[in-house]
């Protein structure tokens, strides 16, 4: 062995090479020089076909002598997608492989429509092949020079990818090559399949390459017989090395892998149609003891009921293992034996081998010597040693072997009536290392370059390399020898059957073999490792165009285990060639041989039935692959990159390097498992629906690795959706099957469609394809029905068989009405049966449908109203033509609320690569393509090459006016708490826009899987999220249901409800706390609009809680800010549609309502803790002339003595409304309230966002200005200008106008600033401070409390700006959700969509987006500006709110209007509000708009009086409605409430904290109390404070007396004391004027302090407890005290009944106690 030093030596100087060694000691250290190779000499010649070249060698040193100086290359473009190259010796004829191997090119091509394209460098010379549509490159040659010498030939091509199949035969192990120096022998060799990278029987030079995710995807084929290796590198690139012959290369291009296979065999030959009883079951073994011992064989298989087809008999069953002859002492009677098998119905095979013995009595070798048949050496025929001792070899490349092997099987058929011929030892391969005379040591035994060929000897174990042959040098034609044994094999069984197929067995094959032969995988052995590596070997066979294959089935050598051979049983059932075939000597291994209760028994008959079932499946796969060169047994990859109609497995590489698992054809995907003891596999399920085979269940996984239970008698089998399967009733032969019923097996894709074919013929006759003697059925189903079409046929068939069973698989609804039509009749069909749990229909015992005969079936799947979404919610009046060209079904309907347009239960979207993790889910979502109906709608199909495809063009077009679709999604689902999770869709290859608001979520998961009280399961046959409340097994949420959407504009999605008690969504005025679900929408978008029905208002609230069937609750939350709405249906369901964003929802299951609002809130945050002092009565209105109307209502109020704590100032107080200055009018209102707060009032003035541009001296608007807060448009620093209240400068309004009149002429352009900009919180702040101390004016500061943010949806009183809007999509978006605007666009009252804005962290986002989110971002730095300049705790009352907004301020319920209605609404709103987490809320006590009529005044102050924020608010022209503004009696009833308030105040405060510090509710629904009585459930004209008040208002006029609910309690008038159990019943109240009916809850004990004229002098009186008894004489409560203003204090725990301050605490009453 050389040493390194001596190997650089060599290399550098004697070679000439480059030297550079490396730590891999794979990679070579001695390496071509760039500048070696050959030049185009004398330019190009232009042919027929393509051009020529001379090229000659450029001077380099010679590596193995006798270089070709000058060699010739030839280009043809043969096809548009195949390309043939050769260089071969300018001046001498070299050995060429005879043309007989493939169809000679004789056509002229043109250039014009090719696929590829060619680029030759002159020098050193190299080639490009190039794919036209994309100018990738395929091949280029330069990566390594080009060698030419007498005995080696070098080649290198540079790869577009490392996907690399093919190339044998050798025992690869896995599928796809591995590309890291690996170098493979190729010459025919008798050597044993096993680990290593060793040459065996084969020689395949041809290769696939997987160029990306498209599919597109070439092959090369080298046509060389010559000795060679093959070198796999990294680059990636593929180095072919040959000691012979030429270069003669061919290049196809496909679209799909599977294309590339069929443009490879159209060349070298399709394989052969084989008769249907080869693909029954097969048993072999070699020595079977005699005949007995095969007839025990043979009987105990069939007693056992074994599928069995075909019997061999191996070389024990001849004479001397001589060919030809028969064993009369071990087989006698060996022909009746095959009759009898004939007369089962049954078929023999018999081996032949090529040795011949050269026995002189051997009449064989006696005819093959008179006509000269075998192969020569010097001293006549050559000798070797094989089974019958020395023996000679047939030269089947002789025309005259040919006729001689012909009539050595027509002889010895009359005596032995074989079926089929088995061929063996045809590498050719002889027991001698050479032959009998040695070989000659010279350059063809010993070439200077040998390839890495198993023991690098050309002739061990076969002839030597210079003997000869008909046609050529064995060191040419080696590796033909089996080839031309199968061609002459091929015309000896034509001889023998005339009008018969052939079956030969060949274990020796070349590039065009499968014309002739089947194969098997030699001498494997009874070892996991052998079962494994029959896959990839079967695949590449498939890929030779070799498709009836397969392997030994429980191996040829060594013994077997049960288990082995039960799972070989199982995968075997599956090889394309099913045989059992093992050694002599070991043990038996036939599925019977185990016993006849083994599991290895039950399995293979279980298996080898369903093979049966489905064998004119795979029989119609053969036909395919006869005439089409498709494959049979197919590599996961091949599949999927069928087109996209077809299709669903497109760009999925997970695929390419799947090996353990294989599809029959493109539709049965079969999973074997292939280690010991392993009852569960890694499995790797494509991007389809898959059902079951054997349930008909669609199962859940798609495009994903999955760990498949398989026990220990099951093999995976899955049905692709979208493939028909035709079948039949089984039987133990092919020839008792064939006469049995038909049927069909449908298994419907996400269209509910289907496609499939059924090719069937005698199975038996040499001509039947190309006399066209055959039936061919199309079989499709779409729109509901089955299309069964003959598209030839030319074949009777003897038994009459009919199609009597159809199965279909994955039938979403219950079908109806089944008719089946043929001869031009229509028949029901009755036997019927679908199960709604499977999904699968099941017709059986049809009549009529004769093979041959063309029919239909026809079903109708009625769709009940309630099963019905919304397909068309942009129109409800669209017609049937849109509805469809939508791909919606439509139906007219009178029923209200129905929608005419549906969805189909066709999805939009397919679930993959499903995860689930102990922390949650994660799932791909693809986009599928459009249904048929929209198919049809779209335009067209353009050109076939980089045009998209029709299905995808149509669901283009389909959603054109809902506006892009997304096409890859994913979900992750987290487990956030035990009680807690989130869902969330988005699009992960293009960040999209997502609601910036914190939530409270862990960074990591708590707590466990298993004590989560819910499961989450993802379905994938369609789409849907199910999660299940583990405690009930109740579904909460199911989202498989039709029509979710993710478009670009347009999001929907759709869920089932557990009960139709859903309660939540704002902000919009709701008639019941309950939603209607009759058909009803909402919208949710910020806006400007009083309260009224079913308009959306000023906040957006995308959150509902759910009451399931057993009381227990749970909430959902939308986290999504753009424009939506929902609706309700009574299925019952509900339908999110969005604009925007992404789907982000989380959940808390409660599983009290209680417990959801607490969960609820600790996600989004906790309400603000209230000062004390806002809880007192307050009193506004817009309209006060000046500040001494307000200190006379103040008087007015003391004179009174009705209790009072705060004022409210609205923009009355502004210099002509702007934001920040003091009126004239005004000018001592900051000395009014010094005054008045140091009598314990408090004050809150208001402040509007819009902030006037017109002014010249106004600091507000130029600090604004330099700290660049205003919101602009677009690419630009121009600010949007807007107009609202602020009126123009020097300009005196007239009043008299109408509001647009007013605003056109007197109202300034005013900016509006950006509050999710860090630079405008700041600005705000130190306005706010200005306003507060103003150290300009120091007697103008307004030393407030609190304040109150208005108008800020923002409000716009232009719809836009003053100049319009710019972006007519982004206003006027595809899909306009029902808001009050619909008409108008989304920039109606408020800013240009297109508008932008920044947030904190700099990302510029759409107002189209976060618009909704204003009033939020407002009120976050407007709460810590007042916290600031107070330094107390201070309020902030919104307007406009969203999730998470409770944390900063309380909210009043909008400009309502002094109707008796708003009494009932108000209390809706706040326990709305209340589910919101935003604890302070109240409505504008006896109303905004409108004159207060004084009962209903009266009555509302009453009500009010029990608001958490109790404020009496309305507007200018219309009446006084203060308390002191109407009489004595309406003062006196007002004191009577307040001070009752006043009263309660500690429980109230104390709710106020618990909510802050818990989450609890205040104004509370009783259902959240007493969630077990479901007559509470849907009241919402009584609530309760926290848990022990029930409040019982009066809500219509002229109303003395009212029906209160009292649920299972003892209940106390708070008026009387006195107490009643109740049962839970309703009653009847006396409500007098005066009177407003409460009541204490019995086991509750209430804080209460001595009212006083506000809370600074009540809050210094006395305390005291009422304790209310429940039934048991116990009573409990607690009570949270503290200064009621600093900030901080209330973050301190609450501890039950214990007081901070040194209060004197009386016990008023003991209410309950005799």
């Amino acid at each position: 062995m050389l040493t390194l030093p001596l190997l650089q030596a060599v290399c550098k100087w004697q070679h000439k090479c480059c030297w550079n060694p490396g730590p891999d000691t794979d990679v070579p250290s001695c390496f071509f020089p760039r500048n070696w190779g050959y030049e185009v000499n004398n330019g190009y010649k232009n042919t027929t076909t393509g051009f020529t070249a001379q090229l000659k060698r450029l001077s380099s040193p010679s590596l193995f002598g006798y270089d070709v100086d000058d060699t010739l290359f030839t280009a043809e473009y043969q096809t548009s997608n195949r390309f043939h190259f050769k260089i071969t010796d300018f001046n001498n004829i070299r050995y060429e492989v005879p043309h007989e191997n493939i169809k000679l090119f004789n056509g002229t091509a043109g250039t014009s429509n090719l696929s590829y394209r060619i680029e030759v460098i002159d020098k050193p010379f190299s080639i490009k092949i190039m794919r036209m549509s994309n100018g990738r490159v395929l091949l280029d040659t330069s990566i390594g020079p080009l060698q030419f010498a007498q005995q080696y030939l070098q080649l290198s091509l540079r790869l577009p990818s490392a996907n690399v199949y093919g190339l044998g035969e050798h025992v690869h192990q896995q599928y796809r090559h591995n590309m890291t120096w690996k170098t493979w022998p190729i010459f025919t060799r008798d050597a044993t399949p096993t680990e290593g990278m060793i040459n065996l029987y084969g020689a395949h030079t041809f290769f696939l390459c997987l160029e990306d995710t498209s599919g597109s995807s070439f092959g090369v084929f080298l046509l060389n017989s010559n000795a060679m290796e093959v070198t796999l590198q990294p680059a990636p690139a593929i180095t072919y090395r040959t000691i012979g012959g030429i270069l003669d290369f061919y290049v196809f291009l496909g679209d799909t892998p599977e294309q590339v296979v069929q443009e490879y065999l159209e060349l070298v030959g399709r394989p052969f149609l084989p008769s249907y009883w080869s693909l029954g079951f097969q048993l072999s073994r070699r020595n079977y003891g005699g005949i007995e011992g095969l007839e025990e064989v043979v009987d105990r298989n069939r007693a056992a009921g074994i599928p069995y087809d075909v019997q061999y008999s191996d070389i024990d069953y001849m004479d001397g293992n001589k060919d030809f002859t028969v064993d009369e002492e071990a087989f006698p009677g060996l022909s009746n034996f095959t009759e009898e098998l004939h007369s089962y119905g049954m078929k023999y095979v018999i081996i032949m081998n090529p040795g011949i013995s050269n026995d002189s009595d051997y009449q064989p070798y006696v005819n093959g010597r008179k006509k000269r048949v075998w192969i020569l050496g010097n001293n006549g025929a050559v000798v070797g040693q094989g089974y019958p001792g020395w023996t000679i070899f047939p030269d089947y490349s002789n025309p005259a072997c040919t006729q001689w092997w012909i009539e050595q099987f027509n002889e010895f058929h009359e005596t032995l009536e074989f079926d089929g011929v088995w061929i063996e030892m045809d590498e050719v391969s002889s027991f001698l290392q050479s032959s009998d005379q040695g070989c000659e040591s010279n350059n063809l035994n010993l070439p200077p370059f040998t390839p890495r060929v198993l023991d690098r000897l050309l002739f061990e174990g076969t002839l030597c390399m210079d003997v000869e042959f008909y046609w050529g040098l064995h060191y040419d034609v080696h590796s033909l020898y089996g080839y031309s044994m199968a061609r002459a094999t091929a015309s000896a069984m034509e001889n023998v059957f005339p009008n018969k197929r052939n079956f030969i067995l060949s274990r020796s094959t070349f590039a065009g073999s499968g014309k002739f032969v089947a194969h098997w995988l030699g001498d494997n052995a009874a070892t996991w490792d052998d079962l494994r590596w029959s896959i990839p070997s079967i695949l590449e066979f498939n890929l030779f165009g070799i498709p009836l294959v397969g392997a030994n089935i429980c191996g040829y050598r060594e013994d077997v285990t049960e288990e082995l051979c039960r799972r070989w049983m199982q995968l075997g059932a599956f090889y394309p060639l099913s045989r059992n075939h093992n050694g002599p000597g070991f043990r038996d291994q036939d599925p019977a041989a185990f016993g006849e209760n083994s599991q290895l028994l039950n399995s293979s008959r279980h298996y080898l039935n369903i093979r049966y079932t489905l064998l004119p499946y795979l029989y119609s796969l053969f036909y395919r692959a006869h005439t089409m060169g498709e494959t049979v047994a197919r590599p996961l990859v091949h599949e999927l990159y069928l087109p996209s109609l077809f299709s669903r497995f497109y760009q999925d590489p997970a695929t390419w390097e799947v090996y353990e698992q294989f599809l029959w054809g493109p539709g049965l995907l079969i999973t074997p498992v292939l280690y010991e003891g392993v009852t569960q596999v890694q499995a790797y399920i494509p991007d389809a629906i898959w059902y079951d085979y054997e349930t008909g269940v669609a199962i859940q996984w798609r495009k994903q690795l999955v760990e498949m239970l398989l026990p220990d008698e099951k093999i995976g089998l899955h049905l692709r959706g979208g493939y028909i399967f035709p079948t039949q009733q089984p039987n133990t032969t092919t020839e008792t099957s064939r006469k049995n019923s038909l049927g069909l097996i449908i298994a419907l894709d996400y269209k509910r469609e289907a496609t499939g074919e059924l090719y069937w013929d005698d199975g038996v006759s040499k001509d039947a394809v190309t006399k066209k003697n055959y039936i061919l059925y199309d079989f499709s189903v779409t729109s509901n029905r089955l299309q069964a079409k003959i598209t030839n046929n030319n074949y009777t068939d003897p038994d009459n068989l009919m199609f009597t069973d159809i199965t279909i698989l994955g039938m979403d609804k219950e079908p109806t009405n089944f008719t089946v039509l043929f001869n031009n009749a229509a028949t029901s069909i009755s036997n019927v049966v679908y199960s709604a749990s499977t999904k699968v229909v099941n017709i059986t015992d049809l009549e009529g449908l004769v093979l041959g005969q063309e029919f239909s079936i026809e079903w109708n799947l009625p769709v009940s109203d309630l099963e019905k979404f919304n397909c068309y919610p942009e129109d409800p009046t669209a017609s049937e033509e849109s509805c469809s060209q939508r791909g919606c079904l439509w139906e007219h309907t009178t029923v209200p609320g129905v929608p005419t347009c549906y969805y189909d239960t066709i999805p939009n979207y397919a679930a993959s690569n499903i995860q689930y993790l102990p922390t949650g889910i994660t799932t791909d979502l693809a986009l599928l393509t459009a249904p048929e109906s929209a198919r049809a709608a779209a335009p067209p199909p353009p050109s076939s090459r980089g045009v998209p495809s029709q299905p995808a063009a149509a669901a283009a077009a389909a959603s054109e006016s809902l506006s892009a679709k997304i096409s890859f999604l994913q979900l992750s689902v987290i487990y956030h708490t035990e009680n807690m999770l989130q869902f969330k869709i988005y699009d992960p290859t293009n960040k999209r826009y997502e609601v910036p608001v914190p939530l409270n979520t862990p960074p990591s998961p708590v707590g466990s899987p298993e004590n989560c009280l819910y499961d989450v399961r993802i379905q994938s046959n369609p789409f849907g999220i199910q999660i299940r409340r583990k405690s009930s097994n109740t579904v909460i949420w199911d989202s498989q249901l039709p029509g979710f959407t993710f478009n670009d504009m347009f999001l929907s999605i759709s869920t089932r409800l557990p009960s139709e008690y859903i309660y939540g969504f704002g902000e919009t005025e709701h008639t019941a706390f309950k939603r209607n679900m009759s058909w009803h929408t909402w919208g949710m978008f910020a806006r400007d609009e009083p309260p009224a029905y079913k308009k959306n208002s000023y906040g957006i609230h995308p959150y509902y809680m759910a009451l399931e069937e057993d009381g227990s609750a749970h909430g959902v939350l939308l986290l999504n800010s753009n424009a939506m709405d929902v609706t309700f249906q009574p299925t019952p369901a509900l339908t999110y549609r969005t604009t925007g964003g992404i789907l982000d929802f989380y959940m808390v299951l409660g599983p009290t309502p209680e417990l959801v609002t607490q969960q609820y809130t600790e996600l989004i945050g906790r309400p603000a803790m209230t000062p004390y002092w806002a809880l007192g009565f307050q009193l506004s209105r817009y309209g006060y002339q000046n500040d001494t109307e307000i200190s006379d209502l103040y008087d007015a109020m003391m004179a009174a003595q009705i209790p009072y704590d705060v004022q409210h100032v609205d923009i009355d107080y502004m210099d002509r409304k702007l934001d920040f200055t003091l009126s004239p009018s005004f000018q001592n209102l900051g000395l009014l309230i010094e005054q008045m707060k140091s009598d314990g009032m408090r004050f809150i003035l208001i402040l509007d966002p819009a902030i006037s541009g017109n002014e010249t001296q106004y600091l507000t608007f130029t600090r604004g200005l330099e700290n660049n807060v205003f919101i602009k448009w677009p690419d630009t620093s121009d600010i949007v200008w807007g107009k609202v209240w602020p009126d123009l400068p020097n300009v005196i309004v007239d009043g008299s106008l109408d509001d647009e009149t007013q605003v056109e002429l007197y109202r300034a352009y005013v900016a509006f600033p950006d509050f999710l900009c860090n630079n405008t919180a700041i600005w705000w702040k130190k306005e706010i401070e200005e306003l507060y101390t103003n150290p300009r004016e120091p007697e103008k500061s307004l030393k407030f409390d609190g304040l109150w943010i208005d108008m800020n949806e923002p409000s716009n009183f232009v719809d836009g700006s003053v100049w319009g809007c710019r972006d007519e999509t982004l206003n006027n978006p595809p899909y306009m959700p029902y808001l009050e605007s619909r008409d108008s666009g989304l920039s109606n009252k408020t800013l240009c969509m297109e508008s932008e804005q920044v947030l904190p962290d700099g990302s510029v986002v759409r107002h189209y987006d976060v618009h909704s989110l204003y009033g939020w971002s407002q009120t976050r730095p407007t709460y810590e500006a007042v916290q600031e300049v107070t330094g107390q705790r201070g309020i902030i009352i919104t307007r406009s709110t969203f999730p998470s907004s409770g944390r900063w301020g309380g909210h009043w319920l909008g400009d309502n209007t002094a109707e008796w209605d708003q009494l009932k609404k108000s209390i809706i709103g706040m326990m709305e509000f209340s589910l919101f987490g935003i604890s302070y809320t109240g409505a504008d006590i006896c109303g905004f708009f409108g004159d207060a009529e004084y009962e209903m005044c009266v009555r509302w102050m009453q009500l009010g009086a029990f608001y958490p924020f109790s404020r009496n608010h309305n507007t200018f022209g219309t009446r006084r409605q203060d308390p002191v503004a109407w009489n004595s009696t309406f003062e006196m009833i007002s004191r009577k409430v307040l001070q009752t308030r006043y009263t309660l105040l500690p429980y109230l405060y104390s709710l106020m904290h618990k909510a802050h510090v818990e989450g609890s509710t205040v104004v509370r629904p009783l259902l959240h109390e007493f969630t077990a009585d479901n007559e509470t459930w849907e009241i919402d004209g009584q609530f309760m404070l926290g848990p022990a008040i029930l409040i019982s208002p009066v809500l219509e006029s002229s109303t003395f007396e009212i029906r209160a609910y009292f649920p299972r309690a003892r209940w106390y008038d708070y008026s009387t004391e006195s107490g009643n159990a109740s049962t839970g019943e309703w009653k009847t109240l006396q409500a007098p004027l005066d009177h407003i009916n409460l009541h204490i809850r019995g086991g509750y004990i209430l804080p209460w302090q001595e009212p006083a004229m506000n809370t600074y002098y009540s809050r210094q009186n006395f305390m005291g407890l009422i304790v209310a008894l429940d039934d048991n004489g116990k009573a409990e409560g607690e009570m949270f005290w503290d200064d009621g203003q600093s900030i901080g204090e209330y973050e301190l725990s609450r501890v039950p009944t214990q007081i901070q301050k040194n209060y004197p605490i009386e016990v008023q009453d003991i209410i309950g106690m005799n």
